[in-house]
């Protein structure tokens, strides 16, 4: 099974079981996303590592992007509307939190490669 093929069936909620599970799907990973970025954030200039904080961004941006993705795809193909228990309020939900989750991630990102640059000193 091809990647965008597995990524179809799980918009569509046919790998588990009802309609809710390609809008759960996203919602999970977009929420994965945001915490893995607020946590990367939270510690990036205190504990952590440049090189684990570039790699929880970019874990971050993977999330959040497969999240929206996720639900896009969920919204595209759902029958029905709000109320009718196939999951599209769940989608509708899931796209800015895999939004939010890549926007965090670059933050991310951008503040890890500014900590690790050397400070620019002038001698006189």
């Amino acid at each position: 099974m091809s990647v965008s093929a597995a990524l179809m069936a799980a918009a569509e909620g046919g790998i588990i079981g009802d309609g809710r599970t390609g809008a759960n799907l996203a919602l999970a990973a977009g929420a994965l996303g945001l915490a893995i970025a607020w946590l990367v954030l939270s510690r990036a200039g205190r504990r952590m590592s440049a090189d684990r904080a570039r790699t929880g961004g970019l874990a971050a941006i993977a999330a959040g992007t497969a999240g929206t993705v996720l639900a896009v795809l969920h919204l595209a193909t759902a029958s029905g509307g709000p109320g009718t228990g196939n999951g599209l309020v769940g989608a509708v939900v899931a796209v800015p939190l895999g939004l939010g989750a890549v926007l965090l991630g670059r933050r991310a990102l951008t503040r890890c490669r500014s900590a690790a640059r050397p400070a620019d000193r002038t001698t006189v």
